[in-house]
C-alpha cells in the first residue's frame, strides 16, 4: 500500500539548534541510482543550517558537477599523500578513483554544535560508525530492482558493462541495510524528502541527546 504524505513548510524551523550539544552527524547511503543526492538537497532546503561533508575523489567530474560543492575533485599524488596524514575518517577506492571524507571537516562542525550530512557508500558508513556511533545512519532504497537497473541505463555515461557491474554492487550494498537505523523506500521523492525531515527532527529532539538541558531541572 502507497500512502501519499502531506507536505509540511519546515522553512525558517530554527529549534533544530541546540548550542549546548555537540552536532549530530547524519550518514545517509544508497546504492547507485537510488536518488540518495535528491534527498539530502531537500532536508537541506528545508533546514539551512545544515551542513554537507563535500567528500574528496580523484575521478574526473561529470556533468554539472562543481568542485567544492559536490566533491573536491584532487590528484591521486595528493589523496595518498592525504592518507599517510591520517587526513581522512575514511577512504575506498571504487572502480578505479579514490573517495575519501576529511576528519578534520567533520569534527570542526560538530564540535561547534552544528550538523552534518555525510553521503557516503556503506563500507565508508561502516567505518564512520565504529568512530562515530552516535551519529544517525539512514539507508535509502530503490522501489524495485527492476526501477534501480533502469535508472542506471538512463544515466547514458557509461558502458553496458559497467553498468552491470554497478547493479551487481547496488544488489549488495542493499544487504547492508540491516545495520542502518533508518530505512526510506524512495518511492515518491517529495514523499522521501518529507520522510528524512521527519528523521532529522525526531533524532534532534531524543532525549538523551537533550540530556544536559534536562539536568538544569534538577
Amino acid at each position: 500500500m502507497r500512502v501519499r504524505i502531506r507536505q509540511h513548510n519546515h522553512q525558517g524551523l530554527d529549534i533544530m539548534k541546540h548550542t549546548d550539544t555537540q552536532g549530530l552527524l547524519i550518514v545517509i547511503s544508497a546504492p547507485s541510482g537510488a536518488g540518495k543526492t535528491t534527498i539530502c538537497k531537500g532536508l537541506m532546503d528545508g533546514f539551512p543550517d545544515l551542513h554537507f561533508s563535500v567528500s574528496c575523489t580523484t575521478r574526473p567530474p561529470r556533468k554539472g558537477e562543481r568542485d567544492g560543492e559536490d566533491y573536491h575533485f584532487i590528484s591521486v599524488k595528493d589523496f595518498k599523500r592525504r592518507i599517510e596524514n591520517g587526513e581522512f575518517v575514511e577512504w575506498e577506492e571504487i572502480y578505479g578513483h579514490f573517495y575519501g571524507t576529511s576528519k578534520k571537516d567533520i569534527e570542526t562542525l560538530i564540535q561547534r554544535g552544528d550538523d552534518v550530512i555525510l553521503d557516503i557508500d556503506t563500507k565508508g558508513a561502516r567505518n564512520v560508525k565504529a568512530k562515530y556511533p552516535g551519529g544517525v545512519f539512514v539507508f535509502i532504497m530503490p522501489p524495485s530492482a527492476e526501477i534501480l537497473r533502469e535508472r542506471l541505463k538512463k544515466r547514458g555515461s557509461e558502458t553496458e558493462d559497467i553498468i552491470k557491474m554497478r547493479f551487481a554492487r547496488a544488489m549488495e550494498e542493499i544487504r547492508e541495510n540491516e545495520w542502518y537505523d533508518y530505512v526510506i523506500f524512495n518511492d515518491i521523492i517529495s514523499d522521501s524528502v518529507i520522510i528524512m525531515k521527519s528523521v532529522y527532527v525526531a533524532e534532534k529532539n531524543r532525549r538523551s541527546r537533550l540530556q544536559a538541558r534536562i539536568n538544569n531541572f534538577y
